[in-house]
This record gives structure tokens, C-alpha cells and sequence, in this order.
């Protein structure tokens, strides 16, 4: 997740301080450099779904579900939208305006649906960044209802970001961007707790743990100030262990997955408006970009031979939309 449109009055100000950050680190945006060998490419990309960016309809994160269909979290509409397998959209969930405006929501200043998961039984799970208790935190709507209910309320001063649903160790893993944590919650609801603070998921003035993925045993993460992705082995106890970076040089990182090919990853650089493949070294070079109609690159899921890819076209462009590419190669 990155800036929206939503807040346009605080943009040039806080993007000022993340490419500042990013340029401290010493990162930069990836370049386009020979293949890894065996990485995956991207075919036919095309578009399933386009939205309403100037209803605040920036597209963020990708639950899918069955018949090849999603729901989509949009950040300044502060909306979860559910797109069929012919491209069709409807509204689901509709989040209110806290009092005040939400002008105390962390960093961004204004109200946000960020992260969504689907559960087995059809239940879509969404993260609303609100700035107030009893606001922000993990909402849930039951498959065939319009009425999210709150089922993990989050401290104010968060900013949710990114949900997975563990369903293994039985809970909820939540990426908090500007406190640079991991939080963990009963998948029945309650309060939750910190399950990592690492210095690795800190920001360096902006956003720093943002994208989250369970594989191989271990919780992955992106850090969008310090263009990182790293990886957190589980304990048999569940809790975290050590930390390691398993890949540089991905400034401004948003959401990734991986392709079902060993550790490959696909990465959305919202910065760039790329698409990136990771392989398993951590080496990478650029596969989608502007030229293939990415602008605003926020969130990529991978299901099979088919990668779904949002444009959140927050900074640049004026298509938030759904497409979706052909997985070839490797």
C-alpha cells in the first residue's frame, strides 16, 4: 500500500521523505538486467476489471476466490469490491468516515481499506486504517452478508496493512506499515499482540513492513522504504526467529507473491509501476512495466499459470484496475 489519492494535500511532503529514505538506504528502482536463469516471464496481459479512480477507487490488495474472480480492497474509497470472472464489479463493503474526517489515521492522513484475505468457508477478512479505536483493525463480512462486523480491533496509531490468514497455527498475521511490525490474532477474534518487531521491518520515513506471504515455514515480508523483501522462519512454537533479507535493490516494494516455483517471486514496485521476478537468489529484473499499462503497480497474487495484478494508479495514470498475465517460462 502506498500513498492515495485521497490525500493529495499531504502527498509531495510525504513522498518527499520516502524517496528521501529510499536514497539513504541506497537502493534504487530495479533495473532492466539479463534474465536469472530460469526466471519466469509474463504473457498476455490484458485487463479484467477497471475502477473508478476518481471515486477513490485505487485499487490495493487481492483476495482471490473461485471461478476466477476476486475481491479488491480500494484505498480512498475506503471500499471491498468484488470482481467476477467476466470482469463484472460490485461494491461489497463500504467503510464510514471516522468523526473528524480521519484525518489521524498514521502517516497517510486519511482513511484506508488495505489488505484483504478469503477464508474456506467464503468469509472475506479486510484491514480498515482509520486512525480511531474501534475503527481501524481486521473486519470481517460472512459470505452472503453487507454487514462487516470488527472482529480485530487494532490500536489507533497503527496502520494495517497487509492480512494473511495462517490457518495452520489458527490466526491472523497483519503487517503495520509506519510502526514497522507484524501483529498477530486468534482467527476466532480478539486482541492481538505483536508477533515481530524486528529492526528489518522498521520504515526510514515512511512505510516499512508492507507485503506479507506465508511459504515454506516462514512469514515473508517486504519493506517498501528500504526496497527489501525478508523472511522470518516460524518456531514450532509459532513464534518468530531470526531474521533474513532475501533480497535488495527493490525500492518503493508494495505486495509480492511467489509463482509455485520454489522461492521465485513476482513483486509490485508501486514507485516504478513495475512488475518484478525475484529468483530464488534474490537476483531480479524488471517484466512488466508502463509499456504493458502498469501504472501505480500495489498488489500481484499468483493462482496457477496466472498472475492477477492491481494497479492502484496512485501517484501516476488514471486506470486503477485488475489485470491479469499468463505465467511462461522458467
Amino acid at each position: 500500500m502506498s500513498p492515495s489519492a485521497a490525500h493529495v494535500r499531504v502527498t509531495s511532503a510525504v513522498l518527499g521523505i520516502a524517496m528521501a529514505a529510499g536514497c539513504s538506504a541506497g537502493t534504487a528502482a530495479p533495473i532492466k538486467t539479463p534474465a536469472p536463469a530460469g526466471l519466469s516471464e509474463l504473457a498476455d496481459v490484458r485487463v479484467l476489471a477497471e475502477f473508478d479512480r476518481a471515486a477513490g477507487q485505487n485499487a490495493e490488495s487481492i483476495a482471490l476466490e473461485p471461478g476466477g474472480g476476486a475481491v479488491v480492497g480500494m484505498i480512498g474509497a475506503r471500499q471491498v469490491v468484488r470482481v467476477r470472472g467476466d470482469g463484472g464489479t460490485e461494491v461489497v463493503a463500504t467503510m464510514p468516515v471516522p468523526a473528524g474526517g480521519g484525518g489521524t489515521t498514521p502517516v497517510v492522513g486519511s482513511p484506508q481499506v488495505t489488505g484483504v484475505a478469503r477464508d474456506r468457508g467464503g468469509a472475506v477478512f479486510f484491514l480498515y486504517a482509520a486512525g480511531r479505536g474501534g475503527l481501524t483493525g481486521i473486519w470481517r463480512l460472512a459470505a452472503g452478508s453487507t454487514e462487516p462486523e470488527l472482529v480485530v480491533p487494532m490500536p489507533a496509531d497503527t496502520m494495517p496493512n497487509a492480512l494473511l490468514i495462517d490457518q495452520a497455527g489458527g490466526r491472523f498475521l497483519v503487517t503495520d506499515s509506519t510502526g514497522g511490525r507484524v501483529w498477530e490474532a486468534p482467527v476466532s477474534g480478539g486482541d492481538p499482540s505483536v508477533w515481530s518487531a524486528d529492526p528489518a521491518l522498521a520504515p526510514s520515513g515512511f512505510f516499512g513492513a508492507n507485503g506479507l506471504k506465508l511459504h515454506a515455514g516462514a512469514v515473508w515480508l517486504s519493506n517498501y522504504d528500504r526496497g527489501t523483501i525478508v523472511r522470518i522462519p516460524v518456531e514450532r512454537s509459532g513464534a518468530a526467529g531470526p531474521v533474513a533479507v532475501h533480497a535488495t535493490g527493490l525500492a518503493g516494494i508494495d505486495d509480492f507473491d511467489f509463482t509455485g516455483r520454489g522461492d521465485e517471486i513476482l513483486a509490485a514496485i508501486n514507485d516504478a509501476s513495475e512488475l518484478v521476478g525475484v529468483a530464488a537468489d534474490g537476483t531480479h529484473r524488471v517484466l512488466l512495466d508502463g509499456g504493458d499499462g502498469l501504472q501505480g503497480t500495489t498488489a500481484v497474487v499468483v493462482h496457477e499459470d496466472t498472475a492477477f495484478i492491481t494497479n492502484g494508479a496512485l501517484r501516476e495514470g488514471s486506470r486503477s484496475a485488475l489485470r491479469v498475465a499468463r505465467l511462461v517460462g522458467g
